[in-house]
């Protein structure tokens, strides 16, 4: 089974196993969190499609910790007035693995809270 979802602005296609980097949560590592922003999902034989969003289906995950991005550097330079200004940036994710993906009712696929 896989399902699409969306957070921070972005989609993600999951299934039960995958890691993913979403945009920073407010969320310690080990806590279990929900996805309720479900957009899609298939099991193979039967699909639900979201108008925009699939009611009462979750999609469960365990936060790994908090990572960074790669290095982003830019750089300002002016040639005639003998400037050049350097910085970087680099953006902070939450890694999150996919426990679960099912029905609020059914609870869930895959092992969430055992």
């Amino acid at each position: 089974m896989y399902a699409i979802i969306k957070t921070g602005g972005k989609q993600y296609s999951v299934k039960v196993g995958d890691v993913i980097d979403v945009e920073l949560l407010n969320s310690d590592p080990g806590a279990h969190i929900e996805f309720g922003d479900v957009l899609f999902a298939s099991d193979g034989s039967k699909n639900h499609i979201g108008q925009p969003g699939i009611p009462n289906f979750l999609v469960y995950g365990e936060v790994l910790g908090q990572v960074s991005g790669e290095k982003i550097t830019s750089l300002k330079y002016k040639a005639s007035h003998t400037q050049c200004r350097k910085w970087g940036h680099r953006q902070k994710y939450t890694r999150v693995k996919i426990t679960g993906i099912g029905d609020k009712h059914q609870k869930k696929e895959g092992k969430h809270g055992a």
